[in-house]
């Protein structure tokens, strides 16, 4: 099966060896997305409500790139340095997404790039 790599200036580039997402057959694996403004490539704001609502922007670019959207996201892994920030994923998760939910994991790290309060990876089923 082929894998086709998903690009769209309305998210993030790769800021290292990766794509931004990846499209095999019915799936596509959306990396993970931290709070860059996709024209900027900075980080949106130190406030972390604001940077969990710029990853859910950058992540629906991804699915809308990919030919899909919310509706077709079937898991998501998020990465928190600080699992206080955990509420806010749900609040904005709410509003961005209808149940059912995707199925979610959430992990506790001790850092991540660019010292942002959180990433998110997704995993999308696209139905022909």
């Amino acid at each position: 099966m082929a894998r086709n790599a998903v690009v769209t200036k309305n998210a993030p580039g790769a800021i290292g060896a990766y794509s931004q997402a990846i499209k095999c057959g019915p799936t596509v694996y959306l990396s993970g997305q931290i709070p860059l403004d996709p024209e900027t490539m900075e980080v949106v704001s130190d406030d972390p409500r604001e940077q969990v609502v710029q990853v859910f922007k950058n992540l629906k670019a991804l699915c809308e790139a990919s030919g899909g959207s919310f509706a077709d996201v079937v898991k998501l892994t998020v990465f928190l340095p600080d699992l206080g920030h955990f509420p806010l994923v749900n609040e904005v998760m709410a509003e961005e997404f209808d149940e059912p939910y995707p199925a979610r994991a959430a992990i506790g790290v001790r850092a991540l790039p660019k010292d942002v309060a959180v990433e998110v990876e997704g995993i999308m089923y696209i139905e022909s």
